[in-house]
């Protein structure tokens, strides 16, 4: 059984950490790591050879005849022409970006670990929470670094410097972070969801909750969860209610997001310009359309007086720690699905729930009925 970690030329984070590759040995694999594939994440080549991997020199040489390739991004077609038919990819595959029929094209099968359901069983392989917990504290150190005054409230002889006032809209697993992240920076934080189970969760961090709460909010209760589509008054009662607060706000940090959607915008000019001078907001949906009217994807934006930053892969400008947790995602998945233990021999488990759910094309064709393959009364038949 061999597994296969090429590099990354659009990421910065790397698939497997010496202390994976440990263990991929230990279960019987044999691990080829591309040359320079951790160098962004501060692993060196000699780091994964001492826990056992092999050094190949390229891309194309490191997924020759490997079972197993984990990837971050997707992987391009050049690289799915040079797998074996029936080779299975695990990573970050982006199925809503479109063109995933490439995977049956390649006849590989392949693994998107965003699809992993929100289940016990499956917390430890949950790349979306384990990158979007970096991505919230990350985007409180981006925001602190560009605010051009200190975070926390100080008492001098001289006089008192106020804290900070920071608006964090989306109290899922990357807001939740961003509001322990600037309260332990001595921040006065407050938060915002459409979910009314956030409000006891914002709460419990310090924060205050900020929320139109009729009977719609009381019902909203997303799938899997994550956050429902609002009807259109809901969202023009909430606007006003967030335009209000965020002219009283010096640091906004928008996490919105809805799978398979356009990010929701949020925050619109009107309430940027609202905003005091000086002030900061970081819209982490910016991949995905944005949640702030006027953000751009890859850049700062200031018009002189508040500044929006858009940067991309904000869990991986923390590299070496996202890279950590990203590994462990996929060596779980691994070790729970794909390896018989017993005989130490590559095994998938077809059938396996975080198989049926994850899984996008198998055998040339596409089998996930969210993106193209037979409903699961045909599969059954």
């Amino acid at each position: 059984m061999k597994i296969a970690v090429p590099a990354e030329p659009a990421d910065t984070r790397v698939a497997a950490t010496p202390d994976v590759i440990k263990r991929y040995v230990g279960l019987g694999a044999t691990v080829a790591v591309e040359t320079g594939a951790g160098a962004d994440a501060r692993i060196t080549d000699d780091a994964f050879k001492d826990a056992g991997a092999e050094i190949t020199t390229s891309p194309e040489a490191t997924v020759a005849d490997a079972d197993i390739v984990l990837t971050v991004r997707r992987p391009s077609a050049e690289l799915m022409g040079a797998m074996k038919k029936g080779a299975i990819v695990i990573g970050a595959l982006d199925p809503f970006a479109g063109d995933i029929e490439a995977f049956a094209n390649a006849g590989v099968a392949a693994v998107a670990m965003e699809l992993m359901p929100r289940i016990t069983r499956a917390q430890s392989m949950d790349i979306l929470s384990s990158q979007a917990n970096l991505a919230g504290y990350q985007a409180v150190i981006d925001a602190a670094a560009a605010f051009d005054r200190a975070m926390p409230m100080m008492m001098t002889a001289a006089g008192t410097v106020p804290a900070a006032k920071v608006f964090i809209m989306g109290a899922g697993v990357a807001g939740l972070q961003a509001i322990a992240t600037a309260r332990r920076l001595g921040a006065a934080v407050s938060a915002t969801d459409v979910r009314p189970a956030t409000k006891e969760q914002v709460a419990s961090l310090g924060a205050k909750f900020v929320a139109v709460e009729n009977d719609e909010f009381q019902a909203a209760v997303g799938s899997g969860g994550y956050a429902t589509e609002m009807s259109d008054d809901y969202k023009r009662q909430q606007a006003e209610l967030v335009a209000s607060h965020i002219a009283k706000q010096d640091i906004v940090i928008t996490t919105a997001l809805i799978p398979g959607r356009p990010a929701p915008q949020l925050v619109t000019a009107e309430m940027v310009k609202s905003m005091q001078p000086g002030s900061v907001i970081v819209d982490l949906a910016v991949e995905r359309g944005g949640n702030v009217e006027g953000s751009k994807v890859g850049e700062v934006v200031s018009d002189g007086r508040v500044t929006i930053l858009g940067h991309t892969n904000v869990q991986g400008r923390i590299s070496a720690s996202a890279s950590v947790l990203y590994a462990k995602n996929l060596y779980t998945f691994v070790d729970t699905v794909l390896i018989d233990k017993e005989s130490k021999a590559f095994a998938p488990k077809w059938d396996d729930e975080l198989m049926t759910a994850t899984l996008l094309s198998r055998d040339g064709a596409m089998v996930n009925p969210r993106f193209g393959g037979p409903a699961p009364a045909e599969t059954a038949a």
